[in-house]
């Protein structure tokens, strides 16, 4: 009898001397059938893949397994965390299931030219977070399109809508003025601000010569992410180092503390300056529609947060919600918040709050 498998990712460590954070583990299970004199005995064992070139834990294993053992099936687990027992350390997953992308429409043609673009792309800083035996799939779910010298791909101010990777030739990043702000090349990408942040387009993207690139749409671009966590490390040191050469808050102010307003400097930015950044420190916003929030970071982890009648991750989220706004940045937390734990994984957070500010705009326009 068959099993589905299903898929568990590493959403935090410590201590583990074996795995990191998103590692990924695939387990497929084998119903074996044995009949007796009297009726039929069925034993279902699972077989657990553990992430490319690293050792197998036998403790892991076992957990597993037994989780497999307990649900019968894989398509009947729930998405839920599980704790690893453990050993000298410990690890958390989380079980997200087979995501079902959105299959690209095309003919054969198209899809021999992706195929043949395979180990190229396997190169790319994107594509180097995916493993060999399921880049493939991911992409079939991506559209290629080719442009000339001078087209526009996107404008600043419109809304986003999809993710952008250059395969050959250059684009330039224009701003309003009209004048480059920097030159993107092969294996570059762009258009993640605006699907991350929910924001409009930050500056228009020109051909520079004849380009190649390859597009994926919002909703697959979450499910992405969603299935591999390694993607959400990439992203979150991507957006670092855009908001940097941006200059929205220079460094040196949030050693002294800064003040700001949400309508020129968005929450979710704010909240991912003072992550990359790892400051350790208080924020405080004022004059939202809910009253005042409360945010303390320890070396850019949140490891506190209340807003309203709102605590941990559901003041975050409300937060996001907020688009004007006074804040205040006093570096230093009390001794005794050394020791409390995070809230979250940062970009997991993010990521969940851009998902349920999408839902309640979906809800709100129809």
């Amino acid at each position: 009898m068959g099993f589905p498998k299903t898929i568990f990712n590493v959403t935090e460590t410590k201590n583990c001397p074996l795995y990191s954070f998103g590692d990924t583990f695939t387990i497929a299970g084998i119903t074996i059938s044995m009949t007796s004199e009297d009726e039929n005995t069925f034993i279902t064992t699972a077989i657990v893949h553990s992430p490319k070139d690293k050792e197998k834990c036998k403790i892991l294993n076992g957990d597993l397994t037994k989780i497999i053992i307990q649900y019968e099936r894989a398509d009947k687990i729930p998405v839920c965390l599980i704790s690893c027992s453990g050993c000298t350390g410990s690890l958390r997953l989380e079980n997200t299931g087979e995501v079902n992308l959105i299959e690209s429409e095309g003919n054969e043609t198209y899809a021999n030219e992706l195929a043949s673009m395979l180990h190229l792309l396997s190169d790319f800083a994107f594509f180097k977070n995916i493993d060999d035996t399921n880049l493939e799939q991911v992409i079939q779910f991506f559209k290629l399109n080719k442009f000339d010298k001078g087209d526009i791909v996107i404008r600043k101010g419109d809304p986003g809508g999809n993710f952008y990777i250059i395969i050959t030739g250059s684009v330039n990043v224009i701003n309003e003025r009209g004048m480059t702000i920097t030159t993107l090349k092969k294996g570059d990408v762009f258009g993640e601000m605006s699907l991350i942040c929910n924001d409009p387009i930050g500056a228009t993207i020109q051909v520079k010569e004849p380009t190649s690139i390859l597009y994926i749409d919002r909703k697959n671009f979450q499910k992405i992410l969603q299935q591999y966590p390694s993607m959400q490390l990439y992203f979150t040191r991507l957006m670092a180092k855009r908001l940097t050469k941006s200059n929205i808050i220079r460094a040196e102010d949030l050693s002294s503390g800064m003040v700001g307003n949400l309508a020129e400097i968005p929450a979710e930015a704010l909240f991912q300056t003072l992550n990359m950044n790892k400051k350790t420190g208080i924020l405080t916003i004022s004059e939202l529609l809910k009253g005042t929030a409360r945010f303390s970071f320890r070396q850019g982890s949140l490891i506190k947060a209340k807003y309203n009648e709102h605590e941990g991750e559901a003041a975050f989220y409300e937060l996001l919600k907020e688009q004007d706004g006074r804040f205040r940045f006093t570096p230093g937390i009390p001794p005794e918040d050394f020791e409390v734990p995070e809230i979250g994984y940062f970009m997991k957070l993010l990521m969940e709050g851009m998902r349920r500010l999408d839902e309640t705009r979906e809800r709100n326009t129809n």
